[in-house]
């Protein structure tokens, strides 16, 4: 016999299995990621490289304006910060590894299907959360130095290293600095670790989305914690050749965070279905180069 509240059981159970289920995972999960992860980037090298290019060159920039301003300090935690805002940096290599896992051909623009996400505002405001944890943490990093060693600017590089290998204050530094920088690698991996991927790809809210990663590094602390060491070891890689290197360490890493993903939680049994593209129409030469802009490809 039906009942008042019958209509709204179907909606409720739809609710339910929805929820995303985390799985336990282990190391040889983790290798596995990374090897789907530069299989990725051997395919779509060129368009991982593009996507990314602003980190090198946002590397060098922050490098040189360091040096020019005296403000040698910053350096390391400004590199540091990488991690802090990677995961939304990446939104666009998910779109590609996602795409390709579907036995599609990427391209460049295809990594701007994400800005027509219907999660897109959640994104952003996780996005927002990871860039204010990210000046928060330059701002510690910075109060800490001055705390320790005074407004006075190191006159040299080999001033600055003198004053942090050869003196106790430098050694405080290092280890007060590096903890403080722990605590903020770890809120960022627990609040991130899958979330854009689980919004891009079942269209979660922020809420939801912080939640599932929440629990996915509950469920899984160590396998978590070394996926955490793994990316820090690479972002230092990278950052060595005067950050050059994570042109090639950053698209890996995006690619390898999807895979990672897939393999934390179970499929979406109620897979989300992309609705149709419209019938490509005819170019005309009028139309160039408006044409090449992924908004306005899609005219019929």
């Amino acid at each position: 016999m039906a009942t008042p509240y019958s209509d709204n059981i179907p909606q409720v159970v739809s609710d339910i299995v929805a929820t995303p289920v985390v799985r336990n995972i282990g190391f040889s999960d983790l290798r596995e990621a990374l090897r789907l992860g530069w299989e990725d980037f051997k395919a779509i090298p060129s368009h991982a490289i593009i996507l990314c290019i602003i980190y090198p060159v946002l590397g060098l920039v922050i490098a040189r304006t360091v040096l020019g301003y005296s403000v040698l300090p910053l350096l390391f935690p400004l590199a540091a910060g990488f991690a802090l805002i990677g995961p939304f940096a990446a939104l666009g290599l998910y779109e590609l590894s996602r795409r390709r896992e579907r036995g599609e051909e990427p391209s460049a623009w295809h990594a701007f299907g994400v800005l027509r996400s219907p999660s897109f505002g959640a994104m952003l405001g996780l996005g927002v959360i990871l860039l204010i944890l990210f000046v928060v943490w330059v701002a510690t990093a910075d109060s800490i130095y001055v705390a320790l060693f005074g407004n006075t600017p190191a006159a040299s590089i080999p001033d600055f290293a003198s004053r942090i290998f050869t003196t106790s204050e430098g050694l405080k530094l290092m280890i007060l600095g590096c903890s403080v920088g722990f605590l903020f690698a770890v809120i960022a991996l627990c609040i991130s670790v899958v979330a854009f991927p689980l919004m891009l790809d079942r269209h979660a809210n922020t809420t939801d989305a912080i939640r599932t990663s929440l629990q996915v590094v509950m469920k899984n602390p160590v396998a978590m914690a070394t996926w955490g060491l793994i990316v820090a070891a690479l972002l230092v890689i990278g950052s060595i050749p005067l950050f050059l290197g994570l042109a090639v360490v950053l698209p890996v890493l995006g690619h390898a965070t999807w895979h990672l993903y897939r393999k934390v939680l179970e499929p979406d049994p109620h897979p989300w279905q992309e609705p149709p593209h419209p019938p490509k129409g005819r170019r005309y030469a009028a139309d160039f180069p408006a044409s090449l802009l992924p908004w306005g490809r899609d005219k019929p």
